[in-house]
């Protein structure tokens, strides 16, 4: 058994139990846990098996209760549910903190739907987890492929939304995926969209356009996904039902585009805004891309600057136009833009849009 704890200053590392049994009576043990004091005030646990190399074990959690010892605040909670939550399960359970006169985050249901190519045909050769991350914490790493709902295949494309139950996360920001497997095999994960399970919107996408070649001799792959865009209502439709078969021809004939913004030379032109980018061609229209990560500078769009980026998409044929704007966030955040090119190495063109405001 181990746990995490989290407080409002961050998290401990996972605790185990093993050898640290202090009391026992029947069916109930305790332990004595030293946690570090700059966690502050602890909002919520994360409670699980180790590992699940003997898919026989089990545990079954009935009642928790932890006590300061110092302050003899008190906290406890009936759980009644056994680990794993299926065979080859989920084997973390989340809940929050209840303390007196404070408000307690409550427990949340969230769907994550992997666009992939080839994970459904090999899965159960693979193993593939995933830690979602927001301003509430994380989740730890959560296997993905043990309890599948709405698979959907088509002949070069798939998808298929995997639950986990965690304390709200608040404002998500970035997933974590783990791959590791005991085959050679290549996957080829598009993109994910993840959402609260009762809410239609707002939906985080996660690009990811990337093909992982593992196998049993590699050590596990570890890639950190940031959040590309969300989509927040009928503004951006919701795409999830029609994606896939939009999807498959696209990935045949995917695109790279270079994109170098110029950030103009004069007080205050700066900003530390959440910049996004759409290219508009004479055959179709890209997605909604953050620009996020500069190939220059760590904090872009600084006065004076020129930040690249790489996207990959669609093909869109010659580029006529381009929306560019940014989400206001952070003090002062309006932006003096000079002007945008865009090198599309595919057609050996250039693009330049001026802007100069």
């Amino acid at each position: 058994l181990v746990m995490v704890f989290y407080g409002s200053n961050g998290k401990s590392n996972p605790v185990s139990m093993e050898n640290k049994v202090e009391h026992q009576a029947k069916n109930q043990i305790t332990y004595d846990i030293h946690l570090p004091s700059d966690l502050g005030t602890l909002y919520k646990v994360r409670l699980g098996l180790q590992s699940l190399e003997n898919s026989i074990s089990q545990l079954s959690l009935r009642h928790f209760k932890m006590q300061n010892t110092s302050t003899l605040d008190t906290f406890s909670l009936t759980i009644n549910k056994t680990l794993p939550l299926s065979l080859n399960g989920d084997r973390w359970i989340e809940f929050p903190v209840e303390w007196p006169l404070k408000e307690a985050l409550s427990v949340v249901t969230y769907h994550l739907t992997v666009f992939s190519r080839n994970i459904l045909s090999e899965r159960n050769l693979l193993h593939m987890a995933a830690c979602i991350y927001g301003t509430h914490g994380d989740t730890g790493d959560r296997s993905l492929l043990w309890s599948l709902q709405n698979v959907q295949q088509g002949e070069d494309n798939e998808s298929f939304v995997v639950t986990v139950d965690a304390v709200e996360l608040g404002e998500l920001d970035k997933v974590v995926l783990l791959i590791s497997s005991k085959t050679d095999c290549k996957v080829d994960i598009k993109k994910l969209h993840l959402k609260e399970a009762v809410k239609e919107h707002p939906i985080y996408v996660f690009e990811v356009n990337e093909a992982f070649s593992v196998n049993a001799n590699k050590p596990e792959i570890e890639r950190e996904i940031p959040v590309s865009f969300i989509m927040r209502g009928d503004k951006q439709k919701n795409d999830i039902d029609n994606n896939l078969h939009k999807e498959g021809s696209q990935t045949r004939n995917l695109t790279e585009y270079t994109i170098k913004v110029y950030t103009g030379d004069q007080r205050g032109a700066g900003t530390d805004a959440n910049v996004h980018i759409i290219l508009f061609g004479n055959e179709d229209k890209s997605e909604v891309f953050q620009l996020s990560q500069s190939l220059e500078h760590q904090d872009p769009f600084e006065r004076g600057k020129v930040d690249t980026f790489k996207i990959k998409t669609k093909k869109l044929g010659s580029l006529h136009s381009i929306e560019i704007g940014h989400d206001g966030k952070g003090f002062a955040s309006g932006w003096f833009l000079e002007k945008v090119e865009i090198t599309d190495a595919s057609r050996n063109s250039v693009y330049c849009f001026s802007c100069n405001r």
